[in-house]
């Protein structure tokens, strides 16, 4: 017979995570919202482009875009990038224009005609100015 005993002792109060490993969680959250700020401000300050195929595309359906609509596009893509949107589709009047948000770049265009018998895919938001 084994004649060991054991006699537990009381190892203290349990600890509770320290603040500091609380600091290490909020600063890495204060940095992705730094940096999510930071991209937007960035694709804000970027000028709106349009790819060879919308090019071709405003050119074929003799779309014209004066100043304003390419500022309206502009307000409507800073609109989208505040939503988090990635690809849009963008209504404006008898226009459509599907735009990489990200890229601040017109991907292709369509009029009124061109729009009627469309589906749009790949989009994950719409704006309508």
């Amino acid at each position: 017979m084994n004649d060991k005993f054991f006699i537990q002792q009381p190892i203290g109060p349990i600890s509770q995570p320290s603040e500091k490993g609380k600091g290490k969680i909020r600063n890495n959250q204060v940095n992705g919202r730094f940096q999510e700020i930071l991209q937007n401000q960035m694709v804000k300050t970027q000028e709106l482009k349009f790819s060879k195929h919308a090019q071709e595309r405003l050119s074929l359906r003799n779309i014209e875009l004066n100043k304003d609509a390419i500022t309206k596009l502009n307000t409507a893509v800073d609109k989208a990038a505040e939503k988090g949107a990635k690809e849009s589709l963008i209504l404006m009047g008898d226009m459509a224009f599907v735009v990489s948000v990200k890229n601040k770049t017109v991907i292709t265009a369509l009029d009124g005609e061109n729009m009627k018998a469309n589906v749009f895919t790949n989009i994950d938001s719409a704006v309508i100015i």
